[in-house]
């Protein structure tokens, strides 16, 4: 294998592959490493994707590295990057170190490493993760329409996703895990929408395998409930947009650390780009294909600006 190359795409998930492949059919010479921890292979089916409606996330990505595969200027490497760093700032000759001990140089780095998910911790949760527990309606509100649904949220946020939930659903809950935090507007919205409020506290969730029956409360009652929508944090996996000098966003209510990124997908260290759910892109597979696309466009702009300007 090469160890220097025009582009390195950090991950191999949506993102990461759709970039690929617009790089590599612009000639350039791209590295993929993929670490394959995508956070939505637990899920049954990818929802809402257009000629991949309902595919599982596994052969998705797998059909995308086979399309890859046609493409000699492209190479996908099952690995992890432990250290990234450029050597002269400016200079766009980055030089990552990989879990193996091997290194690469790239002069363009795309991150595209996703996010890690991270939900309530309610007894219950992670063994349904992505099947009838989920965090996005759009993705998975298809499959449990017209059941006992259920929010795990409180306040602002909670009413939002309560309400939102009812598109699917004539029978939601607003499970506020506590007394609710909800002014006398909000009350009102929930009424009006159909949806219940339910204060008792959570101690778990009940049923068999990854299917959910109902939810149990602190003080030994049940409710029926058939699916979940919890609300999560995304968080960076690694260090190593820092590490390449890319500045993180402040927290925020979807993203812990979102890359800050320009609108031509540019990070704060000039070189590297970003996409998908890592720099804030609103997580779905759909979005990412896309960021990823527009995000190895502006790469390939940027190395023939440079090229004409050498």
């Amino acid at each position: 294998m090469e160890t220097s190359w025009d582009c390195v795409v950090i991950g191999g998930g949506a993102a990461g592959l759709s970039a690929a492949l617009v790089l590599g059919r612009a000639r350039q010479r791209t590295l993929v490493i993929d670490a394959s921890g995508q956070s939505n292979k637990v899920a049954h089916g990818i929802g809402g994707l257009l000629g991949h409606d309902g595919r599982p996330p596994a052969e998705f990505y797998a059909l995308g590295r086979a399309e890859l595969r046609k493409y000699p200027t492209v190479h996908v490497l099952d690995g992890t990057v432990a250290v990234g760093a450029a050597a002269v700032r400016g200079s766009h000759r980055f030089t990552l170190s990989l879990a193996d001990g091997s290194t690469v140089t790239a002069r363009r780095v795309l991150l595209t490493t996703g996010m890690e998910y991270r939900y309530a911790e309610v007894p219950g949760i992670a063994e349904r993760w992505g099947d009838s527990v989920f965090h996005c309606p759009f993705c998975h509100g298809w499959e449990v329409q017209d059941r006992a649904l259920a929010v795990l949220d409180n306040g602002f946020s909670g009413v939002h996703r309560a309400v939102l939930l009812t598109t699917w659903s004539d029978s939601v809950t607003l499970l506020t895990n506590g007394p609710a935090d909800l002014t006398a507007e909000q009350v009102e919205e929930l009424r009006v929408a159909g949806v219940a409020v339910d204060e008792r506290e959570v101690a778990g969730l009940v049923g068999p395998g990854a299917s959910l029956e109902s939810v149990m409360f602190v003080d030994g009652t049940s409710r029926q409930c058939d699916a979940m929508l919890v609300p999560v944090l995304l968080h960076q996996r690694s260090a190593l947009a820092e590490q390449l000098g890319a500045a993180v966003l402040a927290p925020g209510t979807l993203f812990a650390d979102a890359i800050e990124v320009d609108p031509m997908a540019n990070t704060t260290s000039d070189g590297v780009f970003a996409a998908g759910d890592a720099s804030g892109t609103m997580p779905s597979v759909a979005n990412a294909v896309a960021a990823g696309n527009f995000a190895a466009a502006m790469m390939v702009r940027s190395l023939a600006t440079e090229r004409s300007h050498a």
